[in-house]
């Protein structure tokens, strides 16, 4: 048995996640981490680059990669693929000019191979806004009833007000624990 595969049996055991975040720019992903971490989320700049954070939540450390998602910063996302346990797309429901740009985005996630399986959480965030979507419009504009190679899940959100957010972690830690 080489080195790796004594790591990973160790990683398991441990009940170590890796998780990735991504999304449009502006979509509230590093808002979401604060969020989850219980970290003040009044002033929050543009990710130019990628944050981790490592939580703890239901007996699991979770590795949160939150990774830039300006135009210029997508083409880098497929350094940050490797060994992900699960894939958090998050969506800004208020913004519907850039609905099918976040699903053109999605799209090309889902098709990576090193992405294959990986179970996919998309937040439907910012729900506290009047404007915003609601989470099966989002869905059906998404095109999410297609992905058949893998178990997701929708869940609307608001990272301002928390809404959403351990509803969705728990759905994210169940599939990955029973995957």
């Amino acid at each position: 048995m080489g080195l790796l595969n004594i790591i990973r049996k160790i990683k398991k055991s441990e009940k170590e996640l890796r998780i990735l975040v991504l999304g449009l720019d502006n979509a509230g992903k590093t808002t979401i981490l604060k969020a989850l971490s219980n970290e003040d989320i009044n002033q929050i700049a543009p990710t130019h680059g990628f944050n981790i954070k490592n939580l703890q939540h239901e007996g699991f450390k979770l590795n949160v990669w939150d990774v830039g998602g300006q135009e210029k910063l997508r083409e880098y996302w497929s350094n940050f693929y490797e060994n992900t346990d699960a894939l958090v797309f998050v969506i800004d429901s208020s913004d519907q000019m850039r609905l099918e740009e976040g699903g053109k985005e999605l799209d090309k996630l889902i098709g990576e191979a090193e992405l294959k399986k990986v179970p996919l959480l998309v937040f439907a965030n910012k729900q506290d806004l009047v404007q915003a979507l609601p989470a099966d419009e989002i869905s059906d504009s998404l095109k999410l009833n297609k992905i058949n190679d893998r178990q997701w899940s929708i869940v609307a959100c608001s990272a301002k007000t928390q809404e959403g957010l351990q509803e969705g972690m728990e759905w994210l830690i169940k599939t990955v624990q029973d995957k």
